[in-house]
């Protein structure tokens, strides 16, 4: 089972994220997730346990609890959700004064 951690201390590891939930059972993988720019904390990650038994104990037991002196938000994690609308480019923008017709004729 894939479980949702939520809102996270900055300075947490995945490897203090494992440890939290190995009281519980065994854990298969434990991810905090990061800024891809910056590297910086989420404030969120995953943890996966294959024992649905272990992984409900755990949600119950974590769920509102501190860790890292923060209190963590644990539930099953469900799928993405598709985002709506385009696709998230942003379009023509020409520089300075030109229009499009100009800077496409170079």
């Amino acid at each position: 089972m894939r479980i949702y951690v939520g809102n996270l201390n900055y300075r947490t590891t995945k490897e203090g994220l494992r440890t939290a939930f190995e009281e519980f059972g065994t854990v298969s993988a434990s991810d905090v997730v990061t800024d891809r720019a910056t590297g910086q904390s989420k404030g969120f990650g995953f943890v996966e346990m294959p024992d649905s038994a272990e992984a409900n104990a755990a949600i119950d037991a974590l769920d509102g609890k501190e860790l890292d002196s923060r209190t963590i938000k644990v539930n099953e994690a469900h799928p993405a959700t598709p985002r709506q609308g385009g696709n998230g480019g942003g379009g023509f923008r020409p520089r300075g004064n030109r229009d499009r017709d100009s800077y496409r004729s170079r």
